[in-house]
This record gives C-alpha cells, structure tokens and sequence, in this order.
C-alpha cells in the first residue's frame, strides 16, 4: 500500500470508528426521549388523578419542553452522523480510486456521451470506465455541468487553463476541505430537477405579496384575532360570536390564491435539503482562506451586490430559515398555526422580500459552488498522483511534447513512451502489427491533451503542448438506424477535420486506421490524400495504419512526416509485446500467429 492510499485507509477507519461512537450517542438519546415520554405523562396522569392540577400541568409543561428539547439534540446527533457516513464513503471510494478499482463508481456520466462530438467517445471521456467516472466527485448538475464542459473542449484561453492550473494545486493540499465539501453537496437530492424548480419559483411574479399595505394588514389581524379571542373566552370581556367571527374572517381569507400560494410553497419545500446544503457549501467557501487569485475571485462572487462583508452567506442562511418556516406545512399543527397567524401569507412575504432581493444572484453562487466542485474532482489527481506533472502551456502553435509519458486511465498496467510533435515534423505516423498498442497510444496522447487543457496534472514527467483544436477518427462503426457505413461514417468525422482547417483552427488530430472500411487501393490513396492536405494546413497529429506503403510519405515529404513502430517478440510459443514506441517502420506482422493461436488452420491452401 502505497503513502495516498494509506492516507485514505486511515481516514476511512477514523471515521468508521466515530460512527460507531455517534451510533451509542444516537440510541442513549433515543431511550432518553422515550423514559422522558413516559415519565412526563405518567407523572403528569397521576398528579391529575390525585386533582393536583396545577402540579399535573407543570409535569407536563416541564417535561413537553425537556420532551423537545431532547427531539433537537437527537437529530442533530443524527446528522451529524449522517454526515460522518458520507466522510467514510468518500474516503472507501478514494482508497478504490487508488487502488486501480474506480469502474465501480455509478456517476459515470453516461448522460454526456455523444457520438457526434469531435474526440469524446474516442477518448473514453463518459461512460464506463471513462475519465469522468475515474475523477467526478460532483453530486450538482452544474458541478457535473462545469466537469463535462471543460473535459469536452470549453477551456477558455491560455491565462483560464493557467488560472486553474493554479486552483487544483492549492486545493490538493486542502483534502479535509474538499471531502467536507463533497459530503455537503452529496446532501442535495434531485439536483437537476431542483434547479429546474427553483427557476420556475423566481420567475414567477405576483405583486399582491410585495404590496406594503397588504403585508401590513396581513401581519395585524393574527394580532387582532388573537386578542379578540382572548378577550372573548379568557376574560369575557367579549360576546363569544366575536371571537368566533374574527376566526371565519382568517379562515376565508386563506381560500383566495390557496392553490397558487400551495404550488409555491410546495416547491420551495421541496428543495429544502438542498437549500440547506447550499447554505453550509457556500458558508465553507466564504470562510475558507485561499491564496489563489481565481479561486479569490470566485469567492468574490459571493459578495457581490451588497456593502456588508456577508453577502451570499447571509442570504442564503435566510432562505434556509424562510424554507424552515414554510415546511412547518408538514407539521400536525400546522392548520391552527396556518388559520391563527395566516402562516401561508406570512411565509410568501418573506419568500416574496428574498426573491426580489437576490432571485438574480442565486444563480452566480449556484455556479461558484459547480466550479468548485469541478475543480476540487480535477484537484483529486493531483492528490492521487504527485509524481505527474502540470503542462506547461506554450503560446507558440502546434507543439506537442512529452516525456515518459503513459495513459493514466491504465494504473500500473500503463507503459511510458515520449513523443514529440513540433515542426518541421508534426505529423507522425504509426505502424506496427495487431494488439501492439498503435491504438493505446492514440488514446494516450488524446487523453492527456484534455487534461492539460482541463488544468490538470497529465500522466508524464514531462508535458508541453499549445492550445489546439482536437479531433479523432478511431470508433467509427456502421450505423444501422441511420443507414450510415463505417466507411461514410469515417468520411463524414475526416470532413470535420478538414472544415477545422479551413476556418483557420490549429488542428491536433488523431486517426486510427483511415478507411479501413474500403479496398486497399482506394484505403491507401484516400489516405495518402488526406495526410498530405493536412501536412500543408495548421495540423499536428497522429496516424495508425497497417498499411505499410504509406510509410514512404517520410521520405516525399522531406521528413515532415516521420515513421514511428511498435514491435512484439515470441517467448515460450507465446506472442509478447513491449509496447514502446521506436523510430522508423514495423518490420513484423503477426496476423498469422494469431489466427493459429485461435485455433484456425494457417496452413490449409485456398484455390
């Protein structure tokens, strides 16, 4: 076991131990409410029976408050071991990641493939056992949102890759910070559909709950009600039918929008749990010290609108409460408390008050809290892996280059090679027979470009590379639903390629086996064709072909384009393989040796 899974091991066990703790504190509270329950009434029943009523009634009044008291402390023992379980879980995912057992993990982002994208599926980049399911520790829709966006090529310009760059390596150091921060946000239930609700909430207008005279009112007569009442049947001051009239008044003016302010109150009720989180996420990130200036400059977002030094803190601890107050609905006592203080209208004040103040603003802090959470899963490798190195990002077009560099979705099983792409030789081209990892090394350098865009540490020593557009030819099969050949499918992909260069994109592709759904003349010409336009236009790229022919394209072209192999060897009867790169062409072919190994005869004659 190596130093982070044991760091991860240990804090998995700290924290099972403390749940064990939490549990025995969880059930002495429970039975203490229970005793209390039943001593309460007991003692409360006895002293009535024996016409001790004052001394009944102060039991009971007593032993209610104590009874509730202890109802608080109980579930807040209870979250907070909830949220211990949450710390455990997160650090047994960790220590699987470590340990090369990741393909496990349900976000795999599945929802974000898209055949039509221009490296994705290629990439591995969704799906099972793709990047996202290896580094995704986001639980938002915006924070998932934010992680695909700059896996899928939203990277900003050079100073953006940097500005993150910077952030995932303060917040590799923060790893309680961020655990703490994921436990919160695995809190929100439903997150897409939550934001979806929200959005329907604070569009909504209705004047009538911002009116200042009906507000007024509204907040007077439950104080008038309430003293008529009493007047009425405490000190008898009143006829009785006036405090009963002042009750039908209340109750009838709760009947005029009832289902409007039900549709509202609901919905906010709804996203209670995740307003809650919102508010401890947010409350973390306003009280955490960075030193970054883009992670500061998030922060700042936070604060804006406002001169008090608490801005979305403050606020979002307001709408927690104003949430509170609303799903008092779920209470049994809640059609007294509704018919008595008008506690519907009460609350769409309040609601009505926040909303108008910070409806805009919540969906800045939503965001900040989506970046944060996409930057701490992509701070998760840096943690994971110190070794690895950040890119340095070049502004000089067209250079790709590193050093020992490996995939990093293959753990141990991974082989380092370098490759270098810079002019006058960008284009590369790689023989080599089958299974010999022509494939894996495609993938290897695709997958780690994206990384480097991302901010992220990449699987190498060293790694350097300008900003280019990338696109892949890899994955192209036939397409039954939509009538499409692989051979079409592999023109349609090579024609966006083409459509990049000619707006003028600085073009990284990788093509794997070009038209191999064709005959070997028009294979090796089409091929030949296409690595010639992209030779002459702003490319820089990768090639795999069996065929070896094209290898002559190093010579005609002057050593623009170079010739790259890998080999295998036999040991023990058996077919071995390396997978290191090596200059030069694949003199070895072994198709035949495989087909043997399969159990078909090579040495039957075909007339």
């Amino acid at each position: 076991m190596n130093y982070i899974q044991k760091i991860y091991s240990r804090r998995r066990d700290h924290y099972h131990k403390l749940i064990e703790n939490q549990k025995n504190n969880v059930l002495i509270i429970s039975r203490l409410r229970f005793i209390i329950f039943l001593l309460g009434m007991g003692l409360a029943i006895f002293f009535y029976m024996k016409k001790y009523y004052y001394m009944s009634f102060s039991i009971f009044l007593a032993s209610s408050i104590l009874f509730l008291f202890v109802v608080r402390a109980h579930e807040k023992f209870k979250k907070s071991m909830n949220f211990t379980e949450k710390l455990r879980e997160i650090n047994s995912d960790s220590l699987s990641r470590a340990e090369g057992n990741w393909k496990k993990f349900s976000k795999d982002g599945e929802e974000f493939k898209d055949k039509n994208h221009n490296y994705s599926l290629d990439l591995d980049l969704f799906g099972k056992g793709s990047l996202f399911q290896w580094i995704n520790c986001c639980s938002t829709y915006v924070g998932k949102k934010n992680l695909k966006n700059v896996l899928l090529g939203d990277i900003g310009s050079e100073k953006d890759i940097r500005n993150r760059q910077n952030a995932i390596l303060e917040l590799q150091h923060k790893l309680k910070w961020r655990q703490h921060f994921q436990a919160e946000a695995s809190f929100i239930k439903n997150e897409g559909k939550s934001i979806l609700e929200l959005k329907d909430i604070l569009k909504s207008k209705n004047s009538f709950y911002k009116n200042k005279y009906i507000i007024v009112l509204f907040k007077i007569l439950p104080i008038v009600t309430i003293f008529l009442l009493i007047m009425s049947f405490v000190f008898h001051l009143f006829e009785g039918y006036i405090g009963y009239m002042a009750i039908i008044i209340q109750m009838s003016l709760l009947i005029p929008g009832a289902k409007d302010r039900f549709s509202t109150l609901s919905k906010v009720s709804g996203i209670k749990h995740s307003i809650t989180a919102y508010e401890k996420i947010i409350h973390m990130i306003c009280r955490e010290k960075f030193k970054c200036t883009y992670l500061n400059s998030l922060k700042e977002i936070l604060f804006k609108g406002e001169k008090t030094s608490v801005n979305a803190e403050k606020n979002i601890y307001d709408l927690n409460k104003i949430a509170d107050n609303i799903s008092q609905r779920q209470n049994m006592l809640y059609i007294v408390l509704n018919i008595f203080l008008l506690w519907d209208y009460q609350c769409m004040f309040a609601f009505e008050k926040w909303k108008g103040k910070n409806g805009k603003l919540i969906y800045d802090w939503i965001e900040v809290v989506g970046k944060f959470e996409m930057l701490n899963s992509l701070a998760i490798i840096a943690f994971d892996h110190p070794n690895w190195v950040i890119p340095e990002i070049l502004d000089i077009p067209l250079v790709f280059k590193a050093n020992s560099m490996a995939h990093p979705l293959l753990g141990e099983r991974a082989v380092c090679n370098d490759l270098t792409l810079k002019k006058p030789s960008s284009i590369v081209l790689i023989t080599g027979s089958n299974m010999s990892g022509k494939s894996t090394l495609l993938r290897t350098a695709g997958i780690n470009l994206v990384l480097a865009y991302a901010g992220a540490p990449v699987c190498a020593k060293k790694f350097s590379c300008s900003i280019m557009s990338i696109y892949t030819c890899m994955r192209i099969s036939d397409n039954m639903e939509e009538n499409v050949s692989s051979f079409y499918g592999e023109i349609l992909r090579i024609k966006q390629i083409v459509e990049a260069c000619n707006r003028g994109e600085q073009v990284f592709f990788l093509l794997d086996e070009i038209f191999k759904g064709t005959n070997s003349i028009d294979r090796h010409l089409g091929a030949k064709i296409l690595i010639k336009n992209l030779e002459a236009a702003k490319t820089c790229g990768m090639v795999s072909t069996h065929d070896l022919e094209l290898a002559e394209m190093e010579n005609e072209s002057g050593g623009r384009i170079k010739n790259y192999h890998f080999k295998e060897f036999y040991e023990d009867g058996k077919i071995r393989f390396d997978y290191k790169l090596r200059s030069g062409v694949s003199s070895t072919r072994n198709a035949l040796y495989l087909m043997k190994m399969a159990g078909i005869d090579v040495g039957v004659s075909l007339q």
